[in-house]
């Protein structure tokens, strides 16, 4: 198996909030071989030991219930030989009859059929009942069966592009000072230099490379070995410990909350164009999307790093509770781009482009998220993926206040979504989070209309789909027999059923920043107050001198 990297730049946009300014990403190439090359001994003996399954469920998983291996599987009688990239430690081939045919053939084209012997692969660490639920690209659909045993170059393309690549991506917390290098380890254990690892977030490498190739990392100066890295799965892979989000020196952080809420108040009353009746609404991921980003998640989720909060504000509180971060690899972002970007145009009622996909973040025991809106000219609608959640004493919902003021608290579960007007409707999670153990992982991504740019949010002739309800009839009720927060969230009663099922327990809602800092003082786990009070409207707010309390950004 030959190797080349070749090196590209990609600049990232200024509104990509992150600070990955600037990411390098090496293109490593497979040379496939041809159709006649031979067999190398451990790929012929997995391919004379191919057994039939007949269902998803006898496919190998770990402790969680997730499959452990990546598997090749085709319909029985078509007798694949494994691709020249197949390796035999790290993926599994299995003929499937039955019910387990049904689940992953049985959609596919007309010119696709069962006869003409299709294959697909299936990643490790995908959740077992979500074997079957596999992205579009990693099936292999012949229009026609191919003679003799069926290996040839197309397969091996297929397999080598949509089962062997995957993305590598490599951080430095290891030395300020002095990069780290990167090689590529060949077959033969002599080294192959890649790249300088320079240190932090904004140097992270990705790089394009291969299931079953191996990366060794050392130090600049003494070519010390700080680790060997096997392919086995897209991985993200920090070097050194992570420093603390932010300094908390001289620093009155009620002072800052207060002021940031302010120029939230402030930031949300410039946005006049809606393009949904509440603002936000509580959708699904498909399957396979689901299946596809909660297995890079779980694949990786050890090797998370605090993120960097440094000059980002107090919109998390990481000075109480640690908050920590995970990168999506380029090409995986690129993967699912289309398909959220289609969900959220339908949602919207307007054709949308994406300006930017945030990794995953994940919080933990005391995670707060102070009320705000997102950056105006990139984040007009925005999509939250819950992608793991567990240890959870009671639900950590996402909060969100209407176009009428009235504050809604949506519970998901891993796979749910949440479509909202992120730079017009206020959101946070003011609740902390509990559980001892508990942890919350969520991936965010934003968009805009296609056509509009950044003034998209002045533009007052473009007509809502569905006009927003800002003076709702009737009232809202809560039956006083639901004492837990698990047993009222989800069980509001509104005579205007408009309003759906997710208004507040609280029944809070938001005339000025005042209402937003009673809120957050009410949710605080110091709190004692048994109900919330809404403060007196009318009372003037004013935006001080120092403006707002950091960047604009998402949570």
């Amino acid at each position: 198996m030959t190797a080349f990297f070749s090196t590209r730049k990609v600049t990232v946009s200024s509104f990509f909030l992150l600070s990955l300014v600037q990411v390098v990403v090496l293109t490593l190439t497979l040379v496939i071989p041809s159709a006649t090359a031979s067999l190398s001994p451990a790929a012929a003996a997995a391919a004379n030991d191919v057994s039939t399954i007949s269902s998803l469920d006898e496919l190998q998983v770990d402790e969680n219930n997730r499959v452990s291996s990546h598997y090749i599987l085709y319909p029985e009688g078509c007798n694949y030989y494994p691709s020249q990239a197949f390796v035999p430690s790290l993926f599994k081939a299995h003929a499937v009859k039955g019910a387990a045919q049904d689940v992953l053939f049985s959609d596919l084209p007309p010119e696709s059929s069962i006869e003409n012997c299709p294959a697909v692969c299936v990643e490790r660490g995908v959740q077992q009942h979500l074997a079957g639920a596999v992205l579009p690209h990693r099936y292999y659909t012949p229009e026609q069966k191919a003679a003799g045993r069926l290996r040839n170059q197309d397969y091996e393309m297929w397999f080598g592009n949509a089962c062997s690549k995957v993305e590598v991506c490599l951080l430095n917390y290891y030395d300020r000072e002095n990069p780290l290098v990167v090689y590529w380890l060949k077959t033969d254990g002599s080294r192959v230099y890649q790249f300088d690892l320079s240190w932090g977030e904004q140097s992270t490498v990705c790089i394009n490379s291969y299931i079953g190739h191996t990366f060794e990392v050392t130090t600049k100066n003494s070519d010390e070995t700080l680790g060997k890295v096997p392919v086995e799965f897209n991985l993200i892979l920090p070097f050194g410990e992570s420093p603390p989000s932010d300094h908390t020196h001289s620093r009155n952080f009620t002072r800052e909350i207060q002021t940031s809420l302010r120029h939230e108040w402030i930031r949300q009353d410039r946005i006049k164009r809606t393009f949904s009746p509440l603002g936000f609404a509580k959708g699904r991921l498909p399957d396979d999307v689901f299946a596809s980003l909660s297995a890079l998640y779980y694949n990786n989720q050890n090797n998370i790093c605090l993120e960097e909060w440094g000059g980002k504000g107090v919109f998390v509180n990481w000075w109480e509770t640690e908050v920590a971060f995970l990168q999506i690899p380029w090409r995986i972002k690129e993967l699912h781009q289309e398909r959220l970007k289609d969900m959220v145009s339908a949602w919207s009622g307007v054709e949308v482009e994406e300006t930017v996909m945030y990794g995953f973040r994940q919080y933990q025991e005391g995670a707060r998220l102070l009320t705000h809106v997102d950056r105006h000219t990139t984040h007009a609608v925005s999509l939250i993926v819950n992608i793991a959640q567990g240890g959870l004493e009671e639900p950590w919902p996402v909060e969100v206040y209407d176009h009428g003021g009235r504050l809604h608290e949506v519970v998901m579960e891993p796979g749910d979504v949440v479509y909202y007007e992120s730079a017009k409707n206020l959101h946070g999670r003011n609740r902390p989070l509990k559980g001892k153990n508990g942890y919350y992982v969520n991936l965010f991504t934003h968009y805009r209309p296609v056509a509009e740019g950044d003034n998209w949010w002045s533009n007052m002739d473009a007509i809502p789909r569905s006009p927003p309800v800002v003076e709702a009839k009737g009232d809202c009720h809560l039956d006083l027999k639901l004492q837990k927060l698990e047993e009222q969230l989800g069980h509001v009663q509104c005579d205007d059923k408009r309003l759906g099922a997710n208004v507040s327990p609280e029944m809070a809602k938001a005339y000025n920043a005042n209402d937003l800092m009673a809120w957050w003082q009410y949710t605080s786990p110091d709190n004692e107050q048994e109900k919330f009070q809404q403060p007196q409207t009318g009372q003037p707010v004013t935006v001080p001198s120092e403006g707002g309390g950091g960047s604009e950004e998402e949570l």
